[in-house]
Parts: structure tokens; C-alpha cells; sequence
């Protein structure tokens, strides 16, 4: 398992937190430093049923900054994923990517982790 953090994220703190007291195991990467590329996102959004969409940081500063919440509806998926590559500030984290692939920090959903 792998997460995808911002050292900085209280959300991300509080994730990696329940991973610990639940003794799961996993790899922590930096976000911003190691941002997924286009082909593992295409791979995850897909592996997840998800939307390109759903995995934006809509509270984020350069979320609001680009004016993405009017240009996102116009954009083709392979756009958004390439956006979203740029720069791992625009994506919702913590993001795991395991078995499961899961965007933001969800209790019940993580309950499913191993």
C-alpha cells in the first residue's frame, strides 16, 4: 500500500495516524515531491469507478486559484488527469493506492484496508 501525503495536511496526519493504530502497513510518499504521472493516475481513476473529477482538491488553494470549478466541466478526462498530474497540490489527499483506490480520509471506507 502506498499514501500519498502532504507532510503539512492535517487530514493526511490524522490518516496516517489510523493506519498506525490499526497496524496497517504502507509506504508514505510525498505528494508534491513524488506526484503521480498521468499513466498511473489513468490507472487508479479508472481501478476506482471514480470520476477524473472526484479526485481534485476542491479545498484547495490552486484549486480556486485556477478557477477550476467553472473549467472542469468542459474538460475531457485525459485533461483533468493531466492537470492533475502538474502538480500534487491539486489532488485530494491522502490518497492510497492499493487494492483499493481512495481519495481523502474517509473512516468508513478505510475500515476495508489490510
Amino acid at each position: 500500500m502506498i499514501v500519498y501525503c502532504y507532510p503539512k495536511c492535517s487530514t493526511c496526519k490524522k490518516a496516517l495516524q489510523w493506519l498506525d493504530d490499526h497496524h496497517i502497513t504502507y509506504q508514505k510518499r510525498h505528494i508534491v515531491e513524488e506526484c503521480p504521472t498521468a499513466q498511473e493516475l489513468t490507472e487508479w481513476i479508472h481501478q476506482s469507478g471514480r470520476a477524473a473529477k472526484t479526485f481534485f482538491n476542491t479545498s484547495g488553494q490552486m484549486y480556486k486559484a485556477l478557477q477550476l470549478k467553472d473549467k472542469l466541466p468542459t474538460m475531457s478526462e485525459e485533461e483533468q488527469i493531466k492537470l492533475l498530474a502538474s502538480n500534487g497540490m491539486l489532488i485530494k489527499r491522502p490518497l492510497v493506492v492499493s487494492d483499493q483506490i481512495l481519495s481523502g480520509f474517509k473512516i468508513k471506507e478505510w475500515e476495508g484496508l489490510k
